[in-house]
């Protein structure tokens, strides 16, 4: 399986995912949706995963949809229309819901779902020499996948922008609108990325399915729930072992 449309590599704590269709720009098809969602299944139920990495082989993160095979189903029916949609959401949608921190290492052309794979990830780190947008306007498409996560991720207005224009943008301005965590230079990217992520693997896993937990459940709340919300995480984070040995751990110095 690791050798076909996602490349899955354990090392350590830390699972790396890569998307590998290298010749096609990481296109994403049924087959790589498929693939991914079974190996985020298994990034689930595997207790010794603390950290999943996401990647793209070659000289690109990925560009979206396969325009090919889009236009080989043109003849299928609203309803597997409807199913192949659902799936590629459902990708989306797990990587929200495993309680497990995400990491994007985005670099080269990041575009339309491709964008989308990206932000649905907690953390995106992209080379300084990445390329972000949703060129789907420009293809008489709408991006109507990736709508929920762009609007969540940066301001109604810029959202528009980027999804009525179909214009790219580098990395950095992706990071100034709040699309990007941090932007690196790619002498630098790898040892970024490591650093990050060895960071995040030896952080309490408690903690952080907690944060995980709290910070997407509160997306659909009002203020006074949210905060509701964040009283009972945090009197279910005080009674965790983690947090006891944390503490203790620091009153000790």
């Amino acid at each position: 399986m690791s050798a076909d449309r996602v490349a899955a590599r354990a090392d350590g704590s830390v699972l790396h995912l890569t998307l590998n269709r290298p010749e096609k720009r990481n296109a994403i098809d049924r087959a790589m949706v498929d693939q991914l969602l079974e190996l985020l299944d298994e990034a689930d139920l595997n207790a010794a995963v603390k950290v999943v990495v996401l990647r793209g082989a070659g000289s690109d993160f990925c560009a979206g949809a396969d325009l090919r095979e889009l236009l080989g189903s043109l003849e299928s029916s609203e309803e597997e229309h409807l199913k192949d949609a659902l799936k590629l959401g459902q990708v989306f949608v797990r990587i929200r819901q495993i309680p497990k921190p995400f990491v994007a290492a985005v670099h080269g052309r990041t575009l339309a779902g491709g964008c989308g794979l990206a932000l649905a990830c907690d953390i995106v780190v992209a080379r300084s020499d990445a390329t972000l947008g949703y060129p789907e306007i420009a293809r008489g498409f709408v991006p109507a996948m990736v709508m929920a996560l762009l609007r969540r991720s940066v301001g109604e207005k810029a959202a528009f922008d980027l999804a009525a224009s179909g214009r790219l943008i580098s990395a950095e301005r992706a990071r100034e609108m709040g699309l990007v965590s941090r932007v690196v230079p790619p002498e630098q990217f790898e040892t970024e990325v490591s650093r990050l992520v060895e960071s995040l693997a030896s952080s309490s896993v408690t903690a952080l399915a907690l944060t995980k937990r709290l910070f997407y459940a509160i997306d659909m709340m009002d203020f006074s729930d949210a905060v509701r919300l964040g009283a009972k995480v945090n009197a279910l984070a005080r009674s965790t072992p983690d947090f006891r040995e944390s503490v203790e751990r620091f009153l000790r110095r």
